[in-house]
């Protein structure tokens, strides 16, 4: 048992932590006192040389029977005292379901129901202890001598304790739980049966096989701690709520394709072999016929179509429910996992707060200790330089959009000059493509700057504690991708062609480059185009970053220990401590960049799902793998993290919330602004063959293009034209009595926008206040969803 690497030398006591340090290191003094007086708290420690690095040295860490009881009373941690009898388990009629896990496969893998108490030395008779080493599970134990590592001095002072700084200055180079044994065995599960929890884990859970099965959560939560186990509760439930908006998404495509070819708008672009369209640029741009544009409306109607609208209001909705029913699910896993009563302990201070604020001091009002204090204006002063460092930041994504904006300008007249007759057919395309393209690259590449300014920043504004730093660091680190992410869609969505003015009376730009238009068919192609590109390119560059290149890692690790000879030729099997050292840390922001990640999705599915329906369907496909890949990440790349304890996913719900509001009011606009629906609307009961019908069919948009394009003079270009060409607005012909000036049609279709966004948002208002959710203390029962 020994050889496993999970006990002492002894073969009995288990090891529930580990420490790493340098043989070199020169804090002795320092890792003496603090292992002494770890010892002092009841501890056992027990040192070992690493195979495969000469200067290393592990501690390995065995916290005993009557220490674990000791603390487990202090952290208040409850344990059960007696079984539950009730009649959950009812056997049913129905067929298996054959999302959920082989349970008569999986003994281990449901706790059994027990009513829980905090745990008492002087009541130990009435807690259910069959067996001392099993009472406290391992994640228990290891979290109790994680609280005694944080609690324990290495220096005479007030501030001179806790593992965090020693870590910080060098005395360890790391401290982790270890892992319980390998995640294979050379026997299959269903008829050996699993070795430990991590193996039961990786072949029930992080195996792609299983990309279809309900995810194990109790067991999630038994292994890392409900922290992470909240973590994949909400990305379960978030990916199983992608479900009917990513059907109904693909409805909406689906209608869009089928009835493509006998959209009247379609047709009569497609049919319009006569009608002469403006030149779209200054110099090198011929006049096109509008017929050329046809694939442009085809492509167009899938994403702009009658059911745009009724997508727009589901999905506005579905944010709402998805937010209400995760607080019902989240009271769920709070009363199946005995946290409704639970408190987080108080936080120590951070080293930096203190070495900063040392010499200021006041009595904290709960603990009744005096401690270091910040100032009130000296906090302010750093909130106010922090607050212009994000502005400064916002700025700079502006200004990298404006570079995006001046390349599309200057490409525009190239593209349509080109040599190969593909590309220059296609300009507006090729256009659109490349700068997307470019777009892309400056999104990834300023995330990496976002990310050192928001460290600097943040260590500025000197956080008390730990969970304040995150807090503020995660705020920042979301607005600062959330702006980069969506500025440059904000722009095509609502500045693009807004502000080119008219043939003959063009704007430019620093008088030299004309400003873009949008094509005949409207600028959401454009937009389609720059989500599509964004979202799937962003999610392949994160499911790489987050699996490709710990994989790189490990490889390169294993690879330099092979040709350095240290393993003699795979002789020497490691112990299972410096299997998980060579394993990659978790990183530093912890789940942090997992709920940014889905956050930053989140907005993407909903902000501006109008304009691009199949986002949900994207992000589904994507979320389908990002679990597993989670998964198989925690399980067999990265070291354990400490078990940590929480009740709901923090700051991140605000922000979802935020997100939903926002989402509201984007897709009201882009209905009413960037897409044709309320033009066509207007038309249809207004100005079509249908107005004392009302709108009833397609052929009451019969005429539609013609009216939505208004009439130039080509003489007045001075370019050696002559004739009329068409474009895109509602002005009067050159042979009225007032020339290019606006007309009542454009009156009435910039009315009925401004109605449809108040409408809309006035609804979703009344829909937000009417929609009630059962109280979350109420529900004490146990769902079946991801179980």
């Amino acid at each position: 048992m020994a050889s496993s690497g999970l006990f002492f030398k002894d073969g009995k006591k288990r090891i529930d932590y580990i420490l790493v340090y340098k043989k070199s290191s020169p804090q002795v003094e320092k890792r003496s006192t603090f292992e002494k007086n770890l010892r002092a708290e009841g501890l056992m420690l027990e040192r070992e040389p690493a195979v495969t690095n000469s200067d290393i040295m592990f501690v390995k860490i065995h916290c005993p029977w009557e220490t674990l009881c000791k603390y487990a009373e202090r952290m208040n941690i409850r344990m059960p005292f007696s079984l539950q009898r009730n009649m959950r388990e009812l056997k049913s009629w129905l067929p298996r379901n054959p999302m959920k896990l082989d349970k008569e496969a999986l003994p281990d893998l449901e706790e059994t129901d027990c009513y829980t108490a905090p745990f008492s030395r002087a009541r130990i008779h009435h807690f259910t202890i069959n067996n001392k080493d099993s009472f406290f599970s391992n994640s228990t134990r290891s979290r109790i001598v994680h609280h005694m590592l944080q609690r324990t001095k290495y220096e005479d002072g007030k501030s001179k304790m806790g593992i965090n700084r020693l870590l910080n200055n060098g005395t360890y180079e790391a401290a982790f739980p270890p892992h319980e044994g390998s995640h294979k065995s050379r026997h299959p599960i269903k008829t050996h049966g699993a070795q430990n929890h991590r193996h039961l884990l990786y072949e029930r859970w992080a195996r792609w096989g299983m990309w279809y099965k309900y995810q194990p959560l109790d067991l999630i939560r038994r292994y890392f701690g409900e922290k992470i186990g909240l973590y994949f509760a909400w990305l379960g439930w978030y990916t199983g709520m992608l479900i009917p908006a990513a059907l109904v998404g693909l409805f909406v495509f689906l209608y869009g394709l089928f009835t493509m070819d006998s959209s009247q708008v379609s047709k009569e672009i497609c049919e319009a072999n006569e009608t002469i369209m403006c030149p779209m640029c200054e110099r090198n741009c011929t006049l096109q016929k509008l017929n050329e544009s046809c694939i442009y409306a085809k492509v167009t109607h899938l994403f702009d179509n009658g059911g745009t609208v009724f997508f727009a209001i589901f999905m506005a909705i579905w944010a709402t429910v998805f937010l209400e029913f995760w607080k019902r699910r989240r009271a769920v896993l709070t009363y199946d996992w005995d946290l409704i009563d639970w408190e987080d302990e108080e936080e120590e201070l951070r080293p930096q707060f203190e070495a900063k604020y040392s010499q200021v001091e006041r009595v904290n009002p709960i603990t009744g200790k005096p401690e270091p204090f910040q100032p009130f204006p000296d906090k302010l002063s750093r909130l106010m330089v922090s607050v212009s460092g994000i502005f400064f930041m916002i700025s700079l994504v502006l200004t990298a959009v404006f570079a995006v904006v001046v390349y599309r300008l200057v490409a525009m007249e190239q593209f349509a000059s080109f040599k190969w007759y593909f590309i220059k057919k296609y300009w507006q395309f090729a256009t659109s493509g490349t700068g997307v393209c470019i777009n892309f690259m400056i999104i990834m590449s300023l995330n990496v700057v976002y990310e050192k300014v928001a460290y600097l920043l943040t260590d500025l504004e000197h956080p008390r504690t730990e969970s304040e730093w995150e807090n503020s660091f995660a705020l920042k680190m979301f607005l600062f991708q959330f702006v980069n992410l969506n500025s440059s869609i904000f722009y095509i969505a609502f500045f693009l062609g807004r502000f080119a003015g008219r043939p003959g009376k063009y704007n430019k730009l620093f008088n030299r480059w004309r400003l873009e238009e949008c094509h005949p068919s409207g600028c959401l192609i454009d937009l389609c185009l720059q989500m599509g590109v964004i979202m799937v390119l962003k999610q392949m560059w994160n499911n790489f970053m987050e699996l490709g290149y710990p994989l790189l890692q490990n490889w390169w690790s294993r690879r330099k220990m092979k040709r350095g000879g240290q393993l003699m030729e795979h002789k020497i099997s490691l112990p299972q401590w410096e299997k998980d050292w060579n394993l990659q840390p978790m990183n530093l922001h912890g789940l942090m960049d997992e709920y940014l990640e889905m956050v930053l999705q989140f907005g993407f599915t909903t902000i501006f799902v109008a304009a691009f329906p199949l986002a949900p369907l994207l992000a589904l496909l994507n979320n389908i793998i990002e679990i597993r890949l989670d998964a198989y990440k925690f399980v067999t790349q990265w070291r354990r993290p400490m078990p940590a304890r929480a009740t709901d996913i923090g700051i991140w719900y605000g922000i979802l919330e935020g997100i939903g509001v926002l989402a509201v009011i984007t897709n009201a606009f882009v209905i009413a602004i960037t897409s044709d629906y309320i033009p066509r609307f207007v038309y249809a009961y207004k100005y079509g063959p249908c107005t004392d019908q009302g709108y009833r069919q397609e052929k009451c948009l019969k005429g539609y293009v013609n009216s939505s394009l208004s009439v130039f003079d080509l003489s007045e270009l001075g370019m050696g034209y002559s004739g009329y060409c068409r474009y895109r607005d509602y002005r009067a012909p050159p042979w009225s009595s007032t020339p290019y000036e606006f007309t009542l049609q454009f009156w009435h279709v910039l009315a009925a926008r401004l109605a449809f966004i108040i409408v809309f948002e006035v609804s979703h208002g009344k829909e937000r206040f009417l929609s009630i959710s059962l109280k979350p203390e109420l529900i004490f029962y146990s769902s079946p969803i991801n179980k």
